[in-house]
């Protein structure tokens, strides 16, 4: 036992001496210098790493900071007049800034119905559009005809505006409306005179410009669907009708009502191409064939000369909710277009 002892502390001792050689030899000290140097990098690394995550979040936080601070400010800015008129704001249709008596309800009538029919003429266009570049046309023109849909949306608006006061609403007033006129007059909707700018001409202008934007996230909620859902279609003998209305719109019928509530948010929040054709008369009329306002129109016309701290803050108040309602409705866009990437990506996997 005690020779086993003593060849262990040899055997110790023998390598202290072969490590203390080697820590001396300049081979040894290359690599020291080297691991050394890795290790302050690494330490430098996880610095710079640690830096940029807390500088991306405050990036990202600052966003919704500056949006609680945008609410919170118009709120304040709004609460003489909330205080003044209360729930009647909404309800009422007195809007005189002598008296200072405001009510926003033409401005909301003329902001509901004007994107709510543009919408419902500017989705079926998108739909057809869409389907056609990602399932009927061949691929060479769909990757053509995509980027030209595109950048339709991104035509500043105060040129929509000038094509239609000066084009389009001289041939509504000529053309289309007294064909409607005179062969539907003895419908509401269709009744008085021909003035060319009006509800119908903010329709047509908001249809057209909402286009490109359901049609551009409508071809990317199709391109989500999986091929073995078009596959499987295929197998049972479908047509390719067959295959788009069974397998490809059951499938993205969420994220396609996404696109057309984004398309909505877009066309609510249009200012300067519906000011130059709505006309711009705060009335409340079944025919759209009269002038109309907007929520953006009446803020971008009389923001400039309020007469009155009370009128300056009811225009504050038709900001806030014109804020509001294209939060909500944007973000309920958001969310049926998430659940459909979310379905693909399931289906993917």
């Amino acid at each position: 036992m005690l020779t086993d002892s003593t060849g262990a502390q040899h055997s110790r001792q023998r390598d202290l001496a072969s490590e203390t050689a080697l820590r001396g030899t300049p081979e040894t000290e290359n690599i020291l210098q080297t691991v050394t140097k890795r290790e302050k990098e690494q330490a430098k690394g996880m610095k710079g790493d640690l830096v940029f995550r807390y500088l991306t979040t405050c990036f990202a936080f600052s966003i919704l900071a500056i949006l609680a601070l945008m609410l919170y400010e118009m709120t304040g800015e709004s609460m003489p007049s909330i205080r003044a008129f209360g729930w009647k704001f909404v309800s009422s249709s007195d809007w005189d800034a002598v008296q200072g008596v405001f009510g926003a309800l033409p401005y909301l009538y003329g902001s509901v119905v004007s994107s709510v029919l543009a919408l419902l003429l500017a989705t079926p266009l998108s739909i057809g559009a869409a389907l056609f570049i990602t399932e009927i046309a061949p691929a060479r023109w769909g990757t053509i005809i995509a980027p030209l849909v595109e950048l339709l949306a991104a035509i500043p608006s105060v040129i929509y505006g000038l094509w239609g006061v000066l084009v389009m609403a001289p041939w509504l007033q000529s053309t289309v409306q007294p064909f409607l006129i005179e062969h539907f007059g003895f419908i509401p909707l269709f009744q008085g005179a021909p003035y060319g700018v009006s509800m119908l001409a903010a329709i047509f202008i908001l249809m057209i410009m909402v286009v490109p934007i359901i049609t551009s996230i409508t071809r990317e909620v199709l391109l989500a669907v999986p091929l073995s859902q078009k596959e499987a279609a295929i197998a049972l003998g479908a047509t390719r009708w067959e295959t788009i209305k069974m397998a490809i719109l059951p499938y993205g019928k969420s994220g396609i009502l996404g696109a057309a509530i984004l398309g909505l948010g877009r066309a609510i929040g249009e200012t300067m191409a519906v000011t130059m054709v709505i006309g711009n008369a705060p009335n409340i009329s079944l025919s759209l064939l009269s002038p109309a306002y907007t929520m953006p129109s009446v803020i971008a016309n009389e923001f400039a000369e309020t007469t009155s701290k009370l009128h300056g803050s009811a225009l504050m108040e038709i900001g806030l909710i014109l804020m509001v309602v294209t939060l909500i409705v944007n973000g309920l866009a958001r969310l049926l277009i998430w659940s459909v990437s979310k379905s693909a990506n399931g289906g993917a996997a």
